[in-house]
C-alpha cells in the first residue's frame, strides 16, 4: 500500500518521528531521579551522560525535516535502550520507544516505499480541460 499523497504523509510521520523523539528526550531527563535513590547512586558520569543523550534527542527532534534525520533517530535508539544499565525501568521505557519507532519506520517504508529514504515528490497532477 502506498500514501495517495506521498509529500502530505512524509510530513505527517516526520510530525510523528519528531514528537516520539522529543518525548524520549523528556523521559531519559526522568531516569536521574529513580537511579539517585538504587545501586551506585547519581555519579557524575552518569548525569552526564544522560543530560546529553536528552540534548541529543532533542536537537534529533528538530532535524526531522532534514533528509538524514530518520538515520540520527534510528541511531540514538541504541544509547536510549543501554541506559537500562543505569536504572533497570529503562529497559521497559527503552524497549517500547524502540518499538514504537519501529513501528513508525514500518509505517513510513508500507507509505512512502521506504523506511528512511527520502520523501518521493508529488505525482504530476493531471491537466485540467
Amino acid at each position: 500500500m502506498t500514501a495517495p499523497d506521498p509529500v502530505r504523509a512524509g510530513k505527517a510521520l516526520g510530525g510523528a518521528a519528531a514528537a516520539i523523539l522529543l518525548l524520549e528526550g523528556i523521559a531519559v531527563l526522568f531516569v536521574p531521579r529513580g537511579i539517585a535513590q538504587s545501586g551506585d547512586g547519581l555519579t557524575g558520569f552518569r548525569l552526564t551522560v544522560l543530560i546529553v543523550l536528552a540534548v541529543l534527542f532533542i536537537l534529533a527532534s528538530g532535524v526531522q525535516r532534514k533528509p538524514r534525520g530518520l538515520m540520527i533517530g534510528t541511531v540514538l535508539q541504541v544509547p536510549l535502550l543501554l541506559t537500562g544499565f543505569f536504572g533497570a525501568a529503562m529497559w521497559l521505557v527503552g524497549g517500547l520507544f524502540v518499538l514504537i519507532w519501529a513501528y513508525l519506520l514500518q509505517t513510513r517504508k508500507d507509505l512512502l516505499g521506504s523506511a528512511l529514504g527520502p520523501v518521493p515528490a508529488a505525482p504530476p497532477s493531471p491537466p485540467v480541460d
